[in-house]
């Protein structure tokens, strides 16, 4: 049996860089101070026509370097694509941060040398190794809405749909259809603030 491999994709052209799926996905992980799943960056900011923001995590690789340089094991990739961990297991050395080219892997206590504490990241709201949607799953990993049926929340929430996720063969469909859209010309035509709230902020 063939599964869907489950991606994320920020579709740069309409990303305006309101953090709203960074805020909805704290909230809804009940995500201590200083661990941040996702966050959204901005290259060029503040030079017009240039400026550019994406949304940020955990890339579920394929093949995962974290799940690579773990000592003990603790990172699997589910039938799905999805890269999950186990909290229970890891021992917070951190060879997941450096091998990390997303920085996805957050810990909860700082500090160079020492335990860092269980690493957290990312999960697609696809939860952990424990009994599905028990407290114990959310208290470790968060809602695990992907196995109620749901979309991460963080892509729930995105005001402009920038955030795609779902099968990489469909998530790639919606992109090449939209850059068809703006006939072949990808980033150049912007999404922006003006069209994401119907063109009332045009003039200010």
């Amino acid at each position: 049996m063939e599964y869907a491999r489950m991606k994320f994709y920020c579709d740069e052209s309409r990303c305006i860089e309101c953090d709203g799926c960074s805020i909805a996905c704290a909230e809804a992980h009940e995500l201590p101070t200083g661990v941040v799943r996702r966050k959204v960056i901005t290259l060029h900011e503040g030079i017009w026509g240039k400026e550019v923001s994406t949304s940020v995590a955990c890339m579920h690789c394929s093949d995962a370097p974290c799940e690579a340089v773990c000592p003990v094991h603790c990172f699997y990739i589910r039938a799905d694509g999805v890269v999950l961990h186990d909290k229970e297991r890891c021992i917070g050395c951190g060879y997941c941060l450096y091998a990390c080219p997303f920085g996805a892997p957050q810990f909860p206590r700082e500090g160079l040398f020492g335990s860092k504490g269980a690493m957290d990241k990312c999960t697609m709201c696809a939860g952990g190794p424990v009994e599905t949607n028990s407290h114990h799953e959310m208290e470790l990993y968060g809602q695990n809405r992907i196995a109620e049926g749901k979309v991460p929340v963080c892509a729930a929430m995105c005001s402009t749909k920038a955030l795609l996720v779902g099968d990489g063969e469909s998530v790639a469909g919606i992109f090449k259809g939209r850059v068809a859209a703006r006939g072949g010309k990808g980033l150049n035509t912007m999404y922006g603030w003006d069209k994401a709230y119907n063109d009332q902020w045009k003039d200010q």
